[in-house]
Parts: structure tokens; C-alpha cells; sequence
């Protein structure tokens, strides 16, 4: 991974792949008005219980959940720096969290199940379903990360369906109930777990189950998104950037996911305009063009290289320490321009990082 100096600034990728506004005034003689998605995405909040009082959250996990909450609910209206494009950022169409809810779902025991209890409990009173029954002020729709259950069973994947059962509006949910996809606003948002897989033929075990994540990818987009264009948004919890090519066969079974999955993942994606890919894990921020078959990175003073937009975001309220962040997404007809919030003190305080991207929708 790059280390964040590393990324590209705003006027560097304005110059370099699109000036803002352009491509979506050289369609408008052809094409609707398209009103941009804007949302958050966060991401490895950890919540974690007190082992030594597990009905209760750790005092920092729950101070800092807490604040990243107040902060999310604020961000609609708050202005960007100059140096970042400038603006106000939009009203929040949701807020897609891509796993790594809870700290204790990936441990057993007596006291790590009423660890588990208690925070599957505070994150889903702080996040709410809907904007309307949680603290936070906009739906929530998350995905389970390895510390929620690695192998798609347990409390965490159990509740997910669950809540999938209730939510309103979604245009499909997987037969085992866990993967799930909505619209808003003409762009197709899919939810597809900790990993993207599993092909078929290949037989070898994964580390972590992708509960069939593949075949609910191929069949929605085939089915409603098809040759209409529209753009589409995947999330899940791991990293491919590490995992993309082949290695042996004995590496390949310690690996988060399986080269042949994540090669799949990439196929499928080809005929389809895709906006985004969002996903968490390494308690780290990246940015990269995917290819195929390993991501470029986006690098600062270098020609941006082609591909889906594919963006890793930081941890967002871990437990471990004050340094956070997360990422504002506004999808727009032609491209997607992501921003970066951040602290250094556990949202007593925070700023917009001196970095922005605006990538080019890929289109096979």
C-alpha cells in the first residue's frame, strides 16, 4: 500500500483525466439531467465491549463511535477547503458501511458472546436502519467484515439478514439472504459481504466464505442492470489489491482471497459502467484504477491510469487510537469525486484531507 503522500491532488487529477463538468456538458444535449448521489462511507468501527464489564461498550470505543456519529449527522452543507475544489458537501443519500462492525465477532467463548451481544446492540441503536430509528440521520446499509463472522455465520451476518428483511426499497437480496442491492436515483448500489466469490470450478477451500457473493453479483447486474448504462456502486470488507494475482497453491489457502475469485470478480464486472468499488480492511486509505488483473495505484504526478475506480478507506472509529477517517462520495453522470474526512483525536476535532479524486466511470 501507498503511503498517503502518495495520492493524487485534486488539480492534478482535474488536468489529467476530466475538468470537472465537462463530460457531463458535452452529454447534456442527449441525455436527462442527472442529480449527483452523494453519500458516506465508513468503515472498521470495532465496536468494543468491556471484557471486564461486556454489557457495557470499552470507554474508548464507545467515545469514539459516538463522535463519528455527530459527525456524520453534520456533514451535509459543511464546506470544502479551496484547495479541494471548494463547494459544500450534499445532502447524504446514506451511509454504506463496508464491514468490520463490531470488534468480537471472529472470537468464542462465554464472555465474548455477551461481548459480541453488546456491541452488535450499540452499533445498530447508533446506525438505526432507516435515518429514523438510530442515532445517525440517514439509512444505513452495511456488509459483514472478518470481525463479524469470517465464514458468513454468527450474530453479525444473522442480524444483517435479519435487518434485510425489513428494509424498504431493495431491488434484490441473495438467496441466503446476506448480499443485497438497491437504487438511488438511477444508480445501482451492491452490497456484497467480506469477499466477492466463489468460482465454481475451482474447489480449493477459502479462508473466508464468500457466501455465494459471485453468483448474486452476476445474476443482478445481468438482470437489472443489463445494457441500460446505469451506474453502479459494489462494496465489500477485504482489500484485492494484494490478492490479485496467482500464487501456490499453498499461499493461496492463507490468503484473505482466492486470485481465482478475485479474477472472476473483475470478469464480471467488464461489460457494466461501474462508478465505484468501496471496501475496507486495512486500516488504511488507497486509491486505484482496477484493469485487471492487479489495480494501478493513483499517484501524484503520473498519468491517472485507467480502470474501475476503486477506493480502500480508512479505519473510522477504531478502539486502537484518535487517528480516523472516512470517505464523502458524490456520483456523478460521468465520474465519481471522493473526498476524505479525517482526525487525529478521535472526532474531538477533524478536517477534510488536502486530497480529492475525481475518477472517470469505467465502461469496459
Amino acid at each position: 500500500m501507498l503511503p498517503r503522500r502518495s495520492f493524487l491532488k485534486f488539480g492534478a487529477v482535474a488536468s489529467l483525466a476530466v475538468v470537472p463538468g465537462v463530460a457531463a456538458r458535452l452529454a447534456a444535449a442527449d441525455q436527462p439531467a442527472f442529480t449527483p448521489v452523494a453519500f458516506a462511507v465508513v468503515g472498521d468501527t470495532h465496536y468494543f465491549a468491556d471484557k471486564d464489564d461486556p454489557a457495557s461498550l470499552n470507554p474508548a470505543s464507545r467515545a469514539t463511535t459516538a463522535a463519528l456519529i455527530e459527525q456524520l449527522n453534520r456533514l451535509p452543507g459543511s464546506e470544502f477547503p479551496a484547495a479541494i475544489g471548494g463547494g459544500k458537501a450534499l445532502p447524504l443519500s446514506q451511509v454504506i458501511h463496508v464491514g468490520d462492525i463490531i470488534d468480537s465477532g471472529d472470537k468464542n467463548g462465554a464472555v465474548i458472546a455477551k461481548m459480541q451481544a453488546t456491541e452488535w446492540k450499540e452499533w445498530q441503536a447508533d446506525y438505526g436502519l432507516d435515518g429514523k430509528d438510530g442515532r445517525l440521520k440517514f439509512p444505513a446499509y452495511e456488509i459483514h467484515g472478518n470481525h463479524d463472522g469470517p465464514h458468513g455465520k454468527g450474530l453479525v451476518p444473522d442480524g444483517i439478514i435479519a435487518r434485510n428483511k425489513q428494509r424498504k426499497g431493495l431491488k434484490a437480496i441473495s438467496t441466503n439472504g446476506l448480499h443485497y442491492a438497491w437504487v438511488v436515483n438511477g444508480v445501482h448500489f451492491i452490497n456484497l459481504g467480506i469477499t466477492v466469490g466463489q468460482v465454481k470450478s475451482v474447489t480449493r477451500k477459502r479462508r473466508y466464505d464468500p457466501m455465494d457473493s459471485l453468483e448474486f453479483l452476476v445474476d443482478y447486474l445481468a438482470k437489472h442492470v443489463g445494457k441500460s448504462g446505469a451506474p453502479v456502486v459494489i462494496s465489500h470488507h477485504v482489500d484485492f489489491a494484494r490478492y490479485a494475482l496467482p500464487v501456490s497453491d499453498e499461499l493461496v489457502l492463507k490468503n484473505e482471497w482466492d486470485y481465482a475469485d478475485v479474477q472472476a470478480f473483475h470478469e464480471a464486472l467488464k461489460p457494466y459502467r461501474i462508478a465505484g468499488i468501496f471496501y475496507g480492511h486495512t486500516h488504511g486509505r488507497a486509491v486505484f484504477a482496477w484493469r485487471g488483473p492487479k489495480p494501478d495505484p493513483v499517484v501524484a504526478g503520473k498519468p491517472l491510469p485507467l480502470g474501475i475506480p476503486t477506493f480502500n478507506t480508512d479505519n473510522s472509529a477504531h478502539f486502537g487510537g484518535p487517528t480516523q477517517a472516512f470517505l464523502y462520495v458524490e456520483v456523478h453522470a460521468e465520474d465519481t469525486l471522493v473526498r476524505e474526512l479525517a482526525t487525529k483525536d478521535a472526532w474531538k476535532t477533524s478536517a477534510w484531507t488536502n486530497l480529492s479524486w475525481r475518477l472517470p466511470h469505467y465502461t469496459g
